[in-house]
């Protein structure tokens, strides 16, 4: 279970540590003054519980130092440590106010009783990764890559691609990110987090 003051310490201190850009303040305002820090990470999958948000993009964000890390070296100067902040902490912020918790009645034994379950409420639909880059956007620029990075952060799994859009075969082939930013968070999921 996510301990939700331990995963906001954690996360706050990587953010402020590394994101120092122009508007970086006003959007971690935006993050503290939402759901952000309690919200799960998806409503049955991975982390479907209370902070699970939180602790993916912390997971996110490991992985992908780890992957950049692996592919370019100890030393590497590909990515700067705020670039990798920025895409791994950020890439998810389309979830703000994105879940509610709802009861449904489940059988134990012979009794029914009343459960919590969490149920996706849209209020702005925009899409996934490109939400997350409006988002950010609102408040702190990105980068060309990182936009890049963000915006496809899902591969195949979006739903632009799904659709035959081939956007993302053309920007995994202009911005390695893209790519480096999947595996972290594929990696994220289904190797450090528990499924609902």
């Amino acid at each position: 279970m996510t301990d939700v003051n331990l995963t906001k310490a954690e996360f706050l201190d990587l953010y402020t540590t590394y994101i120092k850009r122009e508007g970086a303040d006003k959007l971690l305002e935006y993050l503290q003054n939402s759901d952000f820090f309690t919200t799960p990470a998806s409503a049955r999958y991975h982390l479907a519980e209370q902070g699970g948000l939180c602790q993916h993009s912390i997971n996110v964000y490991k992985r992908l130092k780890d992957v950049v890390r692996h592919e370019y070296g100890e030393n590497q100067s590909e990515y700067s440590e705020e670039t990798i902040a920025v895409c791994g902490l950020l890439h998810d912020v389309c979830k703000v106010n994105y879940y509610t918790t709802e009861f449904r009645n489940v059988k134990e034994g012979n009794d029914w009783v009343k459960k919590p379950y969490f149920k996706v409420e849209e209020k702005f639909p925009y899409g996934h990764g490109e939400k997350s880059v409006f988002i950010v956007n609102q408040y702190m620029r990105l980068t060309a890559e990182e936009a890049m990075a963000i915006n496809w952060h899902m591969g195949g799994f979006d739903d632009r691609v799904k659709g035959g859009s081939y956007s993302l075969s053309e920007a995994l082939a202009k911005y390695k990110l893209v790519l480096l930013l999947h595996i972290a968070d594929l990696e994220a999921t289904y190797l450090d987090e528990e499924r609902g």
